[in-house]
């Protein structure tokens, strides 16, 4: 696949206003994102797209970096064609998780090393799932729905938009010795869960809210993730007006999680 790439500086004095800059922007096409051995402290970083994203998107994009303060657009190259995914796994090691979980990150989201992945995992261990059906609703890496298996149920639904993350997915429920149920979609698939997991952005997050509480069992839970607390009250007012018990709301530098019961 040929990408073209874009250099950007960012002057945030937050980093989850990089964070949420990162969000957004792979949202409009970007796959990729390498800010060099130090990200913490990275000021100027790579954003990779496909180059047929790029020449669709390229006016959003820069639309976006130019109405956001504290970035800002250095230049767009076109890259030379080669394996990306062996690129990425070269650069991005196996992560070790609990439980004996091995993920290798192919350009998905998800890897377990981010706040609102650590967030569900720590959730996910504290809870046993013996005998329940689960779906992971954007699973990535398959990271969440994986350790959902690990922790005894005996159904776990992926769903990710992106067919790469559902390759990834697939490759690492077997090198974890689980099975996933692993589809491509846009929405949630209809079935009865016990539990369901949406670590995404917001808008998506509460356009999908009605399915989720259609599609929990009763008693069942919801857990989201991947918004900030600025998003905490609108997401709490959506799924209140669907039916859904607030339970509780969980933060780690400045990521949110909030867990509710049909």
């Amino acid at each position: 696949m040929l990408y073209h790439v874009l250099h950007i500086k960012t002057t945030f004095a937050e980093e989850w206003q990089r964070d949420l800059f990162d969000l957004h922007i792979c949202e409009l096409g970007v796959d990729t994102i390498d800010a060099g051995d130090s990200p913490e402290t990275a000021t100027q970083a790579d954003y990779y797209i496909p180059t047929g994203f790029w020449e669709t998107n390229h006016e959003d994009i820069e639309a976006f970096i130019g109405f956001t303060e504290g970035a800002e657009l250095l230049s767009v190259e076109p890259c030379e064609d080669r394996n990306w995914n062996a690129a990425w796994e070269e650069e991005h090691p196996v992560q070790e998780l609990p439980l004996g979980v091995r993920i290798t990150p192919h350009c998905a989201f998800g890897a377990g090393h981010h706040e609102t992945t650590g967030m569900m995992i720590d959730a996910l261990l504290a809870r046993d799932l013996k005998g329940k059906a689960v779906l992971d609703n954007g699973c990535g890496t398959g990271v969440l729905g994986i350790m959902a298996a690990k922790q005894g149920a005996r159904e776990v639904v992926a769903v990710d938009i992106d067919d790469k993350a559902v390759v990834n997915t697939r490759e690492n429920a077997e090198a974890n010795d689980v099975v996933l149920d692993v589809r491509q979609g846009q929405e949630p698939p209809c079935g009865q869960y016990d539990l369901i997991l949406s670590n995404i952005h917001r808008n998506i997050l509460m356009n999908q809210m009605a399915r989720y509480a259609k599609y929990l069992k009763p008693g069942g839970e919801l857990w989201l993730s991947g918004f900030l607390e600025d998003d905490c009250q609108p997401l709490r007012a959506c799924a209140e007006a669907n039916g859904l018990k607030y339970l509780a709301t969980k933060h780690r530098n400045g990521w949110q999680m909030m867990q509710f019961r049909a």
